[in-house]
Order: structure tokens, then sequence, then C-alpha cells
């Protein structure tokens, strides 16, 4: 008995061993298990990121080569801390503050130390890396910018935060992430899919090769290529003009809704917000609270849109049939309303009709127009609602739903919003400002364009948006449905006509341009900033609406120059050859384009912080950039113009 017993005992101890061998040979050898092998070392295999190609299929981002120090810190042995650090050209303080962060983050899953190695670094460091123990060299791609344009429209990538990885488990301490512009808003698109290698390791912590000849290797998935919309010609020559000026610029393609320049200003060039300078040259442009470059003024520049929100109150008035085309209104130099005046540029006893008071940009016949809105049914509660759902329809008052990574919703507003102004009793002439674009009412640059498309279009829109075309995917509804918005199409076309006489005999008539028949409206709208607590008038902005040609229009855009005193003085100088340079894609009104070059508003800026007047005895001043600065605009010039020829 005790034979069989030792007999059996021996086999019991072989069937475990074998069953042990056989559960780490065939259920353990597989990838999770890997995760949390000891010896076995994990490594990132990071792909490319898709290119950025413009519509007409330039090149703007692509990929360089770059190269982090990642550190596993339980395998971190005694090392040579100064010549670490000189190698890696960091400080002592540096190197403890970075290691401790990453053990706080994971002791055993590696992270990046020090990131985006130059070629020449890499090469002296990996000698020498066998030294250190528990630092490993990973090679990843950085974004190259091949251009020096499009800062707001491309957008930049960088480090993960905690929040983000606390949210997507995809992302690990050190990852890169698109931080703004096309980068953020198509991240998923661009990024691709990390792949991951398992490295064995002998009993000495050394790699000796891949695990398996990699069988349980992920393979990356390149990040997809898009095309967006921007013309990086007509992008380059918006940031161009904008140059020593602020403001925004936004140009649509009527039929699609596609952005063809979104312009901010100022800008930057793209390629500071690549590599180890990043963090130092991000804090410089954040840290900059006068000119906030980093404020993407196209998007987010929420101004009142003035007068080219006449041609709003127009269409609403014709829809609602409280005026006609042909009917006038009487201006006396401009309209008393109680015991106030809103003064206006018309001669006293002008009779203007819907065509002529959009040509010559009337108050007093808009704020007449205005109030027949609202007291359309003698209840001017309800007609403010009315008007209101009419302006929304057009995309103002609210996001839209484009793919652009910021923006603001702006204001129309509505009874809602007024009724804790006036709770009771509401009248036409509490809001009579609205009339004419100023008051309550708000717009972005791209609101505006979006407006001016859909005026173009006598009655719908396509949602602005920066996408052209994704690599083996076809565009969202959202993107290719129109908007149709709630005034009918007969009643465009008077407005439509007074926007060509603005430019053919009106506050546009000297920024015509042969052979294209634009139409447009002019903008002065008044800017006021508190200093010192004090609300303070600085010089008027200028904003300019137009679409061309009237006719099948290929251009709907919007103007904003901050300080730039009126309308046709600077946005619409620049609207006319940023038409121009899309349709004609070459320029003959050669003296606008000089006559901007020259021109610099940074004085206008400096104001409020030098204490010098807004205006000075009434008259407006200029200031005139120096020789230096102007041959500088004018190489930039020339060379834009050569290379869209």
């Amino acid at each position: 008995m005790r034979q069989f017993l030792l007999f059996i005992s021996i086999i019991l101890v072989g069937v475990l061993f074998i069953s042990r061998l056989f559960y780490l040979q065939v259920y353990s050898s597989n990838s999770n298990s890997l995760y949390d092998d000891n010896a076995i070392r994990k490594v990132w295999d990071y792909p490319k990121r898709g290119f950025v190609y413009d519509r007409n299929g330039e090149l703007l981002v692509s990929n360089q080569p770059s190269y982090d120090v990642m550190v596993i810190p339980r395998e971190v042995e005694p090392l040579d801390t100064l010549e670490f650090c000189n190698l890696l050209k960091i400080d002592k303080e540096k190197f403890i503050s970075t290691y401790n962060k990453a053990r706080h983050y994971s002791p055993r899953l590696s992270s990046v130390f020090v990131s985006h190695l130059s070629k020449s670094d890499y090469a002296v460091l990996q000698e020498k890396m066998r030294k250190f123990k528990g630092f490993y060299i990973q090679k990843r791609s950085l974004r190259h910018y091949e251009t020096t344009i499009g800062a707001n429209v491309l957008g930049d990538i960088g480090e993960v935060n905690n929040a983000i990885i606390n949210r997507d488990d995809y992302y690990k301490m050190g990852d890169l992430i698109g931080k703004q512009g096309i980068e953020a808003s198509y991240e998923e698109t661009l990024r691709g899919v990390k792949g991951l290698k398992f490295i064995q390791k002998d009993r000495f912590n050394r790699d000796i090769g891949s695990y398996k000849d990699g069988e349980f290797d992920i393979t990356p998935e390149q990040g997809k290529d898009i095309k967006i919309t921007i013309d990086a010609d007509l992008q380059a020559y918006g940031e161009l003009l904008m140059q020593n000026k602020r403001g925004g610029i936004i140009a649509i393609e009527p039929s699609s809704g596609e952005i063809l320049a979104m312009v901010s200003a100022p800008t930057y060039d793209p390629n500071i917000l690549v590599g180890r300078n990043r963090s130092k040259n991000f804090t410089k442009l954040y840290n900059d609270s006068r000119a906030n470059p980093l404020f993407n003024r196209s998007l987010q520049g929420v101004y009142e849109p003035g007068s080219p929100f006449k041609l709003m109150n127009a269409l609403i008035a014709l829809q609602e049939n409280v005026v006609t085309p042909n009917e006038t209104v009487t201006c006396y130099a401009g309209y008393k309303y109680g015991n106030r005046f809103m003064k206006c540029h018309c001669y006293s006893g002008t009779r203007n009709n819907m065509i002529s008071g959009i040509q010559k940009s009337c108050n007093a016949y808009f704020a007449t127009t205005y109030r027949k809105i609202l007291d359309k049914n003698g209840n001017a509660s309800q007609g403010i609602d009315t008007w209101s759902k009419h302006a929304k329809s057009f995309g103002l008052g609210q996001f839209l739903n484009n793919d652009l990574y910021v923006g603001q919703k702006g204001r129309i507003p509505d009874r809602a919003y007024y009724k804790h102004i006036y709770p009771n009793t509401f009248y036409s002439t509490y809001t009579i400002s609205n009339a004419i674009g100023q008051g309550e009412v708000a717009t972005t640059p791209i609101q505006l364009a979006n407006m001016a498309a859909a005026i173009a279009n006598r009655g719908h829109y396509f949602t602005p948006h920066i996408i052209k075309s994704i690599e083996n995917e076809t565009l969202p509804e959202q993107f290719t449905k129109p908007k149709i918005t709630s005034i009918d199409k007969q009643n465009f076309d008077p407005v439509i006509e007074g926007m060509l006489q603005v430019y053919q005999k009106g506050t546009a008539a000297t920024l015509q341009v042969k052979d294209i028949d634009i139409c447009g409206k002019t903008g002065t709208v008044e800017n006021f900033v508190k200093i010192d607590s004090v609300r303070t008038q600085l010089t008027d902005h200028s904003i300019f609406l137009a679409f061309a040609p009237k006719d099948n229009p290929k251009i709907a855009i919007a103007v904003f120059v901050e300080n730039g005193y009126w309308g046709s003085r600077f946005a619409g100088r620049i609207a006319s050859l940023m038409i121009e340079k899309h349709i004609k894609k070459e320029i003959t009104r050669k003296d606008l384009e000089e006559w901007l070059l020259k021109h610099s508003l940074e004085n206008e800026y400096a104001k409020p912080y030098s204490g010098e007047p807004f205006r000075i005895n009434g008259q407006t001043s200029l200031q005139i950039v120096d020789d230096q600065e102007y041959n500088r605009l004018k190489t930039e010039l020339n060379k834009i113009h050569k290379t869209a020829n």
C-alpha cells in the first residue's frame, strides 16, 4: 500500500508541475498578462499623425522625428546625476522634480523624462544610455508646419495633463494631444492608434530582444490625412493685410459653407510651439494680455455688428410685411425719439427707401423700420420675440454646430432677456439701438460672414466648416444639408440691390473692383473699455460685410478691425482685396494694397495705456509704418503673389 501511495504522490506532483507549466505557457502567455510581467518591458509604438493639406492640395502640416528620454522609476539605479543632467541640458533641480513626478505617476510604468531631443542630442546620448539604468530613448514624431501662416487654424499639439488622462484611458503620461485648431478638432482622426512592443529582459534587467519574436506586439495605425477648406494663399494674404492691426476675417464659400480663410490678428508662426521651446513660447504668448495672440478673434471675438445688421432688420421687416421696398422715410440728419436723438450722416430732409437706406446707411430709416417690426401687433414684447426668431434663423445668437474648436454664441436678445430690466411695460424705443446693430446685439465675425452667405444664397446657408475631406471617409450630413432661414426668397432682392448700391455709389464707392459686382455693407461701431474702472470711449471699430459676385456668388466675407475708425477705411479695403484675390487670383487695386501696408493701428492700441485721447480735436490720426517695416511687408506680399501665380 505504501508503494502505491508513494507512486500516486509522485504522479500527482508531476501532474501539478505539468499543469502549471501548461498554464504559464498557454494561458498566461498572452498580451494581457504581459503587462504585469516584470521580465518584459512594454514600449509604446507611436504612429505618425496624419498630414494636413489645404483645399488645393498644398501640404501644410507634416511630421519630423523626435526622441524622448523615458524613465521607469523602480528600475533606476544610482547614477552620475551631473553627467546625465549635462547630457540632457537640464539642471539637478529639474532632474529631481521630473523624477518625483514620474514616480508619483507610477513606479513601474514608463513616462517621459525629457521630451523632444534633437537628432544631435540623441546621437550623443544614445551611446551612453547603458550607463543609466531605468532610462531609455523612445522615438516618436513631432509636427512640422510647412508654413508660417494659419496658427489659429492649424493649432498645435502638446503633452496631456492629468485631467485628460483621467477622462480618456487612451492617453498616458507624456503622450501628445491636439491643443488648438484643427489639431484639436480632428485629434482622433489625426492621431492614429498606438502600437505596443514587448521587450524580453534577462536576469540582469538587460534587453535581450523582442518577446516571442513579436507575436504579441501591436502594430500602430498611422493617422489619417485630411484636407481642409482653407485656401493657403488667401489665408496668407489676409494675414499680411492685417499686420499691425487687430481683428478677424472670415471668408466663406456660400455654395458649400467651406471656410476659405480664417484670419485672427495678431498671429504667430505655428512652428514656435513645436519642440522643447514650446512651453516657454506658449507662456510668452499666453502672458501677452495686450495683443492676446492666442485669442481667436475670428471665432471668439464678440462685437456689436453695427450697420451690417441693418440688412437683417430690412429682411425681417419685409417678411413681416411692415414695409415695402419703395416706401420712404424722411431723415432729418437723425432720428428723434422722446427726448433723445440718434444721429445720421444723411442730409436733413433726405427721403430714403429701402435700397437707398442701405446704400447711405440711414439710421432714421432703420430706426423707423425696427419700430414697425416690434409694434406690428401693438405688442412690443411679442414683436421682439418675432424679431429675435428671424435673426436666429440665420445662425446668429447661437453656436453654429461647426467643427471649429472654439467659438462664442454672440447675443440676439428677446423678451426674456429684457425681462429683468423692463419687468412690466416694454416699448420698442427701449431697444432702439438694435435697429443699427448696437445696443444688446452682439455677433462674432464667423456669424456675420455666415449671415452674408445666407443673403448671397437668397435664404439658406450651409454650416460653416473647416474640413473638406478625410481619407476614406465622407463628410457628415451636418455640413452638406442646407439650413433654411425664415425669410422668403423674394424678400432678398431689394436688400441685395441695396448692398450693390453701397459699392456703386454708396459708402463703399471708392472700393470698387473692376469687373466684379460686389454687394457689401459698411459698419462703424462705438468702442468702450474700462480704464481704472472708468468707462472710456476709444476709436470706433471698422466692420465690413460683403459677398461677390452678385449672381452665383463665390465668396462671402466679414472683416472686423478693432479701432479702425469707420467701415470703409480699413475693413472695407481688406474685404475688397480679399474678394479680388479669391475671384481673380491677382490684384488690380494696388492703391488699396499700398495704403494698408503703409498704415498701422498700433498707436490706437497703445492709447488705453498711454492716456492719449482716442480723438484729437475731433480729427483722426494715422500711424505710418517706417521704411524697414514697409519693405518687410512688401517682400512678404511679393512672395504671396508670386506663389499664387
